[in-house]
């Protein structure tokens, strides 16, 4: 099993130049790629190949022609060209999914403003140039070269030297001590800025500890706790999410900690568009020391915002985990569909149901507990707990369920959840 940690870095001034060096580097090279392929593309030629393009980029790189690219690991910009080309599968796979709309109609729209003909950039899903305007700094490492200790990583060819002095520079320190284990087998490091603090992404193999019985059989160390009943949980928007146990998750973005936040970001908004409007000459904005402080408060409030409601989700997802139920079963939502209602959309997107779900998921792996996703189209609000009967005529503002053939009477929410949990007895029955 491989389990994924994001981690704070903590570099001083000189490890920051060098990790926006790295970054640079590699905007460079899948830029480069992304032109390369572009040129391909209009002049009727085959896409080149991972390997011919890397290839290629070595002959530009010992040239003479960019000498700052010597400074830079050859890993970086090898993984950004080969990020490209999985760009570019990735889009060709989804070219061919049932129901690909090859150009959004916002896109078209806007080119239809400006008089331009759409072209296969434009297409849905086609790989974008890296902006370094729009805070685009990341970059890849290898996963042979990086070693941790407890409080720090060593990445590859920060320092330039090979002095014991200037190798200091190589090693990182880490916000929290004892985070990632020491020795393991690590995948896929990534290093990524998000405009106010650097940020390390890896994962790692992790094998089951088994004890040996009876000679050479070896089987799982049994759970401490036994399994509790199977849950079914209905996600919304009034709560977070509400379980057949009649637990109720509140939503977090009703506390006054957020609505605080909220209030907050409303004021340095208008402050910052403000300073904009101040600092206009003709057609461009100059940016002020002041502006460029104010947008680093706006920043930090949105990363705040983003961190406490990931946590709500994490804390609730633990809990549920922690009860060891037999099994759990969640309804799959179209989250995109419901995202085009503009009285629902910002409440949506502020609930993070696809995180939720996404959160239950991998945990449910780890802790053995299966999970069932009910149909897109199950009723599971509309059907009467008591008799089976669907009451096709409820609306989305009749929050209590009134059965017209039983006369049950039941909030709609918690008729949802126990439906789930129904179907997925169901389901696990007929997979038994």
């Amino acid at each position: 099993m491989i389990k994924s940690v994001r981690i704070r870095l903590l570099p001083n001034n000189k490890q920051k130049a060098k990790l926006f060096q790295f970054a640079g580097a590699s905007r460079f090279a899948y830029n480069w790629a992304l032109d390369k392929q572009m040129n391909n593309f209009w002049e009727g030629r085959k896409l080149q190949s991972d390997y011919d393009l890397r290839k290629e980029f070595t002959v530009l790189r010992n040239s003479g022609e960019k000498p700052w690219l010597l400074d830079i690991s050859n890993n970086v910009t090898k993984q950004a060209i080969k990020d490209l080309c999985i760009a570019y599968k990735n889009f060709f796979r989804k070219q061919k999914q049932p129901g690909y709309i090859k150009y959004s109609p916002k896109k078209l729209a806007y080119l239809a403003r400006i008089d331009k003909k759409p072209t296969a950039y434009d297409m849905n899903g086609h790989p974008k140039f890296r902006s370094k305007k729009n805070g685009d700094f990341r970059f890849y490492q290898d996963n042979v070269k990086i070693q941790f200790t407890n409080t720090h990583v060593k990445l590859e060819s920060i320092a330039g030297s090979k002095k014991k002095n200037r190798q200091r520079l190589n090693w990182i320190r880490l916000a929290e001590k004892g985070r990632i284990p020491v020795g393991m087998k690590y995948t896929q490091p990534r290093i990524t800025f998000d405009g106010e603090n650097w940020w390390l992404g890896i994962g790692f193999v992790v094998k089951h500890k088994l004890k040996p019985m009876r000679g050479l059989k070896f089987v799982r160390k049994q759970p401490k706790r036994p399994y509790t009943e199977g849950v079914g949980i209905d996600l919304g928007i009034k709560d977070l999410a509400i379980i057949s146990d009649s637990t109720v998750v509140k939503n977090i973005n009703k506390s006054h900690t957020i609505k605080k936040l909220k209030k907050k970001r409303r004021r340095l908004q208008r402050q910052v568009s403000r300073k904009y409007q101040m600092n206009k000459k003709g057609d461009s904005y100059c940016k002020t020391s002041n502006l460029i402080k104010s947008e680093k408060q706006l920043l930090r409030i949105n990363h705040r915002l983003a961190n406490v409601r990931v946590n709500h989700v994490h804390q609730a997802t633990r809990t549920i985990i922690n009860r060891k139920p037999r099994f759990i079963c969640l309804e799959d939502l179209n989250v995109q569909g419901m995202m085009k209602n503009k009285h629902l959309s910002e409440k949506l997107q502020e609930q993070n149901l696809y995180e939720f779900r996404r959160q239950i998921e991998y945990k449910a792996h780890w802790a053995k507990i299966p999970v069932v996703i009910a149909d897109r189209w199950y009723p599971s609000s509309k059907t009467c707990i008591e008799c089976g009967y669907v009451n096709k005529d409820l609306k989305l503002s009749d929050r209590t369920y009134v059965c017209p053939h039983c006369g049950n009477v039941i909030d709609r929410d918690f008729q949802a959840a126990l439906n789930l949990e129904r179907y997925g007895e169901v389901e696990l029955s007929k997979s038994a």
